[in-house]
């Protein structure tokens, strides 16, 4: 099992809460099908996962996944496999709120990959 905490420290800033929000609907889609993916990589593997929406203290736990199978290599195989494919495919957006009252969005991990681009719905071949 994976359990993603909130804590009190990121990139050497104090922080006092986390805000998780969700795009809902398509965060539900894409998350079965990143079970579904598993499964089909892992296929001896019953799994979990739930991800926290809203504002969150530090201490509370923002991800979980769990995951059982037969051998512990294909169920840490696979809880790796769904919480980076979680972190990576999901419409979650997180804001640290920190301790001197400045804030803000973190982690777009789309954002990172260089290979990503933003693209503007309303114009074709962007």
């Amino acid at each position: 099992m994976f359990e993603g905490w909130v804590r009190n420290q990121n990139d050497g800033r104090e922080v006092e809460r986390l805000e998780y929000e969700v795009y809902e609907p398509l965060a539900i889609i894409e998350g079965e099908k990143v079970l579904d993916e598993a499964q089909q990589r892992f296929p001896h593997i019953n799994a979990v996962c739930v991800h926290r929406s809203g504002l969150l203290d530090i201490g509370e736990c923002a991800v979980w996944v769990g995951v059982s199978a037969a051998h512990r290599d294909e169920a840490f195989k696979a809880c790796r496999f769904i919480i980076d494919e979680i972190k990576t495919r999901l419409p979650i957006w997180k804001k640290e709120h920190y301790v001197d009252g400045d804030s803000g969005w973190v982690n777009c991990e789309r954002c990172a990959n260089v290979n990503h681009r933003h693209t503007d719905p309303g114009k074709q071949g962007n």
